[in-house]
């Protein structure tokens, strides 16, 4: 029961998420008052010298998701712009550094972290010269990335340069205990306590873990070891982050810390350890203006992961902002692989489970290495046809998807890139609309 005015949470997210519905329902259960930032409803006013937000809020829980952005900065501004009005969980500088993968590292070493050796150089020959630094496998990853995205293994003789498309990139140790059977932790931090712990195990033809790729999970949070617990709590803590996600692996000489992610999801989570950390994170935000909560509620309320709808919001803006944007039945996209970007025109296909992309066109981008062989469903006599799978970063008005892609030969075709389902879900198809601007012609692609 709390003895002083109730708080208002603000969630801060232009996404509709999982995890912004169950921090703003943790909220409301734990006798407060949620609000969510977003598209249709935030707006900053400066009149005659004075500074208005609406909707208004005590405290702000910081949601945004970056890492899939062309222009994460433009986030990052608006971020900063309500830190200097409210005060805000995940900061737009403790943000920023956990967004940028080599600050993480850096931030982390200045403090006696462990962290795997990395090396950034914005010469290719510098770059190149010191790869065999790393052994016969490296990691070579963008600074900036999402969902595993923009993250590769390469051999000893694979040239790689400074950025992928127009993000930076760098090389890392390769940190691996078992080959055969990948694997590293997710540990929850929220303030200074440990909310829960998941293994994450890589699917099938790949190593990395994460849950969005297909990898499975484990319930770890009583197997961690105290030194990993302590490394968890002081890199989120040398990050400057309230809440985070930090991903440490073993080797065989001990633990590294690999990532620290400011809006790590819930789902692989919940699911590992049956506790939902969007309770804790209301908790954190209601009490750091001077909220009052009550820990016994806090704990019922992480049994469940309550991700429905917020009973505060109403239909119509969130209807409005489920609508996916459009898409054409050709579009200019840009496709980003180890060696550089290529912006092509893609032809839609719904048909298409998968994207697919020519194989000149994979091989001048470096999209790769071969995942695995995939067998796709042909009309001729033998029923069926082997294709190598590739992963490729697809940049489609404004927004990156990282995918694995099929690699076939399409130089007789029209266009060297179908868009499958795997990017077009995210979108609606306007079959009429075409960047090349000629009239729709139903081929048999």
């Amino acid at each position: 029961m709390n003895t002083v005015e109730p708080v208002t949470v603000g969630v801060l997210s232009l996404h509709n998420s999982k995890e912004t519905k169950a921090i703003c329902n943790a909220v409301e259960g734990l006798g407060h008052r949620p609000q969510w930032l977003r598209t249709d409803n935030t707006t900053i006013r400066v009149d005659d010298g004075r500074v208005t937000l609406e909707p208004s809020v005590d405290v702000i829980a910081n949601r945004l998701l970056l890492s899939n952005t062309e222009q994460p900065c433009e986030a990052l501004g608006l971020v900063n712009t309500l830190s200097r009005l409210v005060p805000t969980l995940n900061t737009p500088v403790a943000t920023m550094t956990a967004l940028h993968k080599l600050s993480t590292a850096v931030a982390l070493a200045a403090h006696e972290l462990p962290v795997p050796d990395v090396l950034l150089s914005l010469s290719s020959d510098r770059l190149n010269e010191a790869r065999q630094e790393f052994g016969d496998e490296a990691v070579y990853k963008t600074a900036i990335g999402t969902h595993g995205g923009g993250t590769w293994k390469v051999g000893r003789e694979e040239r790689v340069n400074p950025k992928v498309g127009n993000r930076y990139a760098f090389l890392q140790e390769l940190i691996e205990r078992d080959a055969d059977r990948h694997r590293d932790i997710r540990i929850y931090v929220v303030g200074d306590g440990i909310i829960g712990a998941m293994y994450r195990y890589a699917p099938d033809n790949d190593w990395r873990t994460n849950v969005a790729l297909g990898g499975s999970v484990e319930d770890a949070t009583d197997d961690l070891p105290r030194d990993v617990r302590d490394i968890a709590i002081e890199s989120t803590e040398a990050i400057g982050l309230d809440y985070a996600g930090v991903d440490v692996v073993e080797s065989d000489d001990g633990w590294y810390v690999l990532e620290v992610n400011p809006t790590a999801g819930f789902k692989g989570l919940f699911q590992a350890t049956g506790v939902s950390p969007a309770p804790y994170i209301a908790k954190e935000a209601i009490e750091r203006v001077g909220g009052e909560v009550d820990d016994e509620q806090v704990e019922r309320l992480a049994g469940t992961l309550d991700d429905s709808r917020p009973s505060f919001l109403p239909a119509e803006p969130v209807a409005k902002d489920e609508v996916p944007s459009d898409i054409g039945y050709t579009e200019e996209i840009i496709l980003t692989g180890t060696r550089g970007s290529e912006t092509v025109v893609a032809k839609s296909d719904t048909g298409a489970k998968r994207t697919s992309i020519d194989t000149s066109l994979a091989a001048d981008i470096g999209a790769g290495p071969i995942k695995s062989i995939t067998k796709v469903r042909t009309g001729s006599a033998s029923g069926s046809r082997s294709r190598p799978v590739v992963d490729v970063v697809v940049g489609v008005g404004g927004n990156q998807h990282t995918v694995t892609a099929s690699v076939e030969d399409r130089s007789h075709m029209d266009y060297p890139v179908i868009l499958g389902r795997d990017i077009l879900s995210n979108y609606r198809v306007d079959v009429g609309r075409r960047t090349d601007g000629e009239e729709r012609e139903f081929d048999e692609e």
